[in-house]
C-alpha cells in the first residue's frame, strides 16, 4: 500500500476539480446585445466570442481587438477580450481590459464575475469576493447563480467551507437544477462527512446532470461508507468503461491495487 501517492493524487484532484469548476463566463445574450456597442463592432464580438469558443484564440484575438477599433467604449467587447488575454496568460492586458469593463459599465455583472474568477485563481481572496458581490447586485441579472457559485468554489480555495456552503446553498435557492451548484454541495457535503446528504445532492444532480469522472468517483467513495456494494460496483464499472485514462480512475486503481 502506497498512501502517500494516493494521498497526492488526491490532493492534485481536488486542487485540480476546484480550479476547472470555476470555468469563466464567457458572455452570451447580455454580452452580445448591450445598446452602447456599435452595431459593426458587435459583429466582430459576437465573432471573436464564437472563435473563442472553438477554442480558436488567434482568430478570436483578431476580431475582438478590431472590434475596440471600431468602438473603444464597447465594455463588452473588453470583458470579452480580458477572458482571452487571461486564458492565454496575458495577465496585464487582461487586467487593463476588465478594469476598463467595469469603468465603461460599472453594474455589468458578467464582467465583475469574470473579475472575480481571476482575482480568486490569484488568490486575492476579498477583492474577489467584492466582484462576486457587486455581480449580484444587478436585480435583473438572469444567472445569479453562477456568481453564487464562483463565490463559493473561491472560499473553498481559500479554505473556508462555512462561507463555501452558504454560497452554494443561496445558488441552488435562485436555481435549484444548477448543477454545477448541486455537485460541490455534494462534495462539500462528502468532506464534512455528511454522507446522506452528500448521496441525495448527487441524486439531484444525476436528475438532470450526466456522469463525469469527478461524479462517478464521488459516488463510489459515497456508497462505499453507506454500504451499497451494488451501487459502488455500478459507478466502478461506468468509470472504467468511460473513462479510463481520467485522473479518477488511477485513484480507483491504485486503491484498489493496495488495498
Amino acid at each position: 500500500m502506497k498512501p502517500k501517492n494516493l494521498y497526492q493524487l488526491s490532493l492534485v484532484w481536488f486542487i485540480v476539480s476546484i480550479i476547472s469548476a470555476c470555468g469563466q463566463n464567457i458572455p452570451k445574450d447580455n454580452l452580445i446585445l448591450a445598446k452602447k456597442c456599435d452595431e459593426v463592432a458587435k459583429t466582430y464580438l459576437q465573432l471573436g466570442v464564437e472563435y473563442m469558443r472553438r477554442d480558436k484564440n488567434d482568430i478570436a484575438l483578431g476580431r475582438l481587438q478590431k472590434a475596440l477599433e471600431i468602438d473603444q467604449n464597447c465594455a463588452e467587447a473588453h470583458n470579452a477580450i480580458a477572458v482571452l488575454y487571461e486564458r492565454v496568460g496575458l495577465d496585464a492586458k487582461a487586467i487593463q481590459h476588465y478594469q476598463k469593463a467595469i469603468s465603461l459599465k460599472p453594474n455589468g455583472s458578467d464582467v465583475h464575475n469574470n473579475y472575480g474568477q481571476f482575482l480568486c485563481k490569484r488568490e486575492q481572496w476579498q477583492e474577489a469576493d467584492r466582484h462576486f458581490l457587486k455581480a449580484l447586485q444587478n436585480p435583473v441579472y438572469s444567472t445569479p447563480e453562477i456568481p453564487y457559485t464562483n463565490a463559493g468554489l473561491c472560499a473553498l480555495r481559500s479554505k473556508n467551507a462555512h462561507k463555501a456552503e452558504t454560497y452554494l446553498r443561496k445558488a441552488l435557492h435562485k436555481n435549484p437544477k444548477f448543477t454545477r451548484a448541486l455537485y460541490q454541495m455534494a462534495n462539500l457535503s462528502y468532506e464534512q462527512k455528511h454522507y446522506v446528504q452528500a448521496r441525495e445532492y448527487l441524486q439531484r444532480y444525476l436528475r438532470i446532470g450526466k456522469h463525469t469522472p469527478q461524479t462517478l468517483w464521488l459516488g463510489i467513495r459515497i456508497e462505499r461508507i453507506l454500504n451499497h456494494r451494488d451501487i459502488e460496483a455500478k459507478y466502478i464499472l461506468l468509470l472504467r468503461k468511460n473513462f479510463p485514462d481520467a485522473l479518477e480512475t488511477q485513484l480507483l486503481n491504485q486503491e484498489q491495487f493496495s488495498s
